[in-house]
């Protein structure tokens, strides 16, 4: 049996009017761009509408920065991802290197005004080195003198740290001499190289609020994902928040569910809205039976206090790592309800009130296929929005086409020893099909929105995976493959490990892929891009895409292929970065393994310009208005993690 939950509409907006003074959602202004999403609700929305489709063409490089981050850092260049946005605030830019070197430049000329290095150490086990940006307060009172407007980074090696935005200067009445140490309060802190921060945090009123970046899928006992909230000013601890409070009557006790995508703040309303992860370990539940309450969900939580409002789970016992990795959105829902629309990595689109956590549009509990791990106790149903999908969340495995004749058979093989039920397919020792994989759909890179006509913009990815369940006892000790250690799987094919095709793991001598430890688990975990020989998806075409969904009417508009593997053909490729809407009518968008910054016709998703970038730009770009002149700017440093080409370079265009 299927059960839906939902308000009417109609009835629902006049218990609205009736119970609140609404306030709207402020977008970005054409001035500038002050938070990571361009607005504290992540709208990635700018008014500045002096580049349009009539003129775009006429847009070039201005001036390009180059941070010398893989020059300067003793850290592996190689495991670097630069996936910063900037800000613009009190009149300067701001972003972060790959290592949390804070930098602040002149938004008109690029020229560097001042740097700041946390000196990140180098043997932090997080994988790919990644910062996404900062965050910045201004304090209200006009005679303050020092560090009046204040710079935030939380640190991969978990600290969050004040430096006044005038001078890169650390804030001395901010903790330890600008420094909070964010390993303190931290429950079962077990591992100090890997719990950190890639995302930048929240501020809200006089409340800096920070998540965290937990390794869910190397062990059954890892740190909650514990959220907190400190004053701007002094660094004091106001309050915590952790997702798992049931975790702690567990046997092991499982951690995360943590926020380590960004979290978005309503102002008006004192609010922030938390997107977590799944409970430790990634593709297996059977030590955290239950749906694990508060993983996989967004949560409303007062920004004063930290106490839970309200909470809505996206994906009931996640065994596929589909966290919520997407900063919420905040909207004015049909130009007057206060809504925030939200994705976990399917890619399907949530839109919820966001003062009560009511669906605005129906969502529907479905049956999906069961496992067939004995001490899997999976979820009989999950949520199925009623919106339609931002991309499909199935695929026709008799569909599969390879680019020739040896792509397909290659696929082909691979697809017939692998279980596929559809969407949510449980995990299993024989190997399932994982579409969409756990790249997405949609990922951290989030959507955005254009307030003018209610339409939603993401980009989204169109691979699939293989997940295997091994069987602790029965790993081959003589594998290549190192369980202690784990790698991000590469869609072009280069990761560090490798099984051997004697043990009966892969298909083809040369496959590739992540093995996690699972420590405390009965099994490891195997996962791999499916993909052919020459590294191309086997899934159908198009491989990442950019599309468009109007959150007035319901309606989906278009669906566009994003870059191209095979010029000539429109592939799309995986991406990592949002597109961002402007009131000129364009898109900004680039992610894809293509140097290119792209300008995309935001009626009808038709690309009516590109730029060149120095290397690929896994990025989302960011534009603003400085001196009557708009600003397009991105940061272009490549992703250790998919395999592009590295670079330092920070990139900003505008009209000849």
């Amino acid at each position: 049996m299927s059960r839906t939950y939902s308000l009417s509409l109609p009835a629902l907006g006049l218990v609205l009017f009736s119970a609140f003074t609404l306030h709207a959602q402020t977008p970005a202004t054409g001035e500038g761009w002050p938070t990571y999403g361009g607005d504290p609700g992540g709208q990635r929305y700018s008014s500045a509408a002096q580049i349009t489709r009539k003129n775009v063409a006429k847009l070039h490089p201005v001036w390009t920065y180059h941070t010398h981050a893989l020059e300067t850092s003793n850290l592996s260049g190689s495991k670097s991802n630069f996936e910063a946005t900037p800000i613009l605030f009190n009149e300067t830019l701001y972003l972060t290197t790959a290592f949390d070197r804070i930098i602040a430049l002149d938004p008109a000329t690029g020229a560097e005004r001042w740097t700041y290095d946390p000196h990140i150490p180098d043997d932090l086990v997080t994988g790919n080195y990644t910062s996404r940006g900062v965050a910045a307060w201004q304090s209200p009172v006009s005679n303050d003198s020092s560090c009046a407007g204040r710079i935030f980074v939380a640190t991969l090696d978990a600290r969050l740290i004040a430096v006044d935005a005038a001078t890169g200067k650390p804030c001395a009445d901010f903790g330890d001499n600008g420094v909070v140490n964010l390993k303190t309060n931290i429950p079962t802190l077990t591992n100090y190289r890997s719990f950190g921060n890639t995302s930048p945090p929240t501020v809200i009123g006089d409340v800096v609020v920070v998540g965290s970046a937990v390794p869910d899928n190397q062990a059954v006992e890892v740190e909650p994902g514990v959220v907190r909230g400190y004053d701007v000013r002094t660094g004091r601890l106001l309050w915590g928040w952790d997702p798992l409070p049931w975790a702690t009557q567990q046997h092991p006790r499982t951690g995360a569910g943590n926020a380590w995508a960004v979290i978005a703040a309503d102002p008006a309303h004192n609010l922030v809205f938390v997107p977590t992860g799944a409970p430790s370990p990634d593709f297996y539940g059977g030590l955290r039976p239950g749906d694990n309450k508060d993983a996989n969900s967004i949560v409303a939580l007062d920004a004063r206090t930290g106490k839970k409002v309200w909470a809505f789970q996206l994906v009931h016992h996640d065994i596929w790592d589909y966290d919520v990795a997407a900063e919420p959105l905040l909207f004015d829902f049909q130009g007057h309800i206060p809504a925030l629309a939200v994705s976990a990595k399917i890619g399907s689109v949530f839109v919820l009130n966001r003062l009560t956590g009511e669906p605005l549009y129906p969502v529907e509990e479905r049956p999906v296929p069961a496992s067939d791990i004995p001490d899997e106790r999976i979820s009989p149903t999950q949520p199925f929005s009623s919106l339609p999908p931002m991309n499909p969340l199935t695929i026709d495995p008799k569909k599969l086409k390879g680019h020739n004749a040896q792509s397909k058979a290659v696929c082909s093989a691979k697809l017939r020893s692998l279980r596929y039920d559809g969407i949510f397919t449980p995990p299993s020792i024989g190997g399932t099909l994982q579409y969409p994989g756990s790249l997405g759909g949609i990922n951290w890179a989030s959507m955005s929105f254009d307030p003018e006509t209610g339409i939603l913009y993401a980009n989204t990815n169109g691979s699939a995976y293989e997940i295997r369940l091994i069987d602790r006892l029965h790993y081959p000790p003589d594998s290549h493959a190192n369980p202690a250690q784990s790698a991000e799987a590469n869609p072009k094919g280069s990761t560090n490990y490798s099984y051997q095709r004697s043990h009966n793991m892969v298909n083809s001598p040369d496959a590739v892929g992540e093995i996690s430890a699972n420590a405390g688990a009965p099994y490891l975990i195997y996962r791999r891009v499916l993909q052919d020989n020459d590294g191309r998806p086997c899934t159908p075409t198009p491989w990442g895409a950019t599309s468009a969904l109007n959150l007035n009417t319901g309606k989906f508009l278009w669906r566009k292929p994003l870059g191209t593997l095979d010029p000539g053909r429109h592939t799309g490729t995986v991406n990592f970065g949002a597109p961002i809407v402007t009131a000129g009518g364009l898109l900004f968008t680039a992610g894809t393994s293509e140097p290119l910054l792209r300008a995309i016709d935001k009626a009808t998703g038709k690309e009516v310009w590109t730029g060149k970038l120095p290397v690929p730009a896994q990025s989302t770009p960011m534009t603003y208005m400085f001196h009557g002149r708009q600003y397009v700017v991105i940061s272009a440093g490549g992703h250790g993690g998919l395999g592009t080409p590295l670079g330092d370079s920070v990139v900003a265009f505008a009209l000849q």
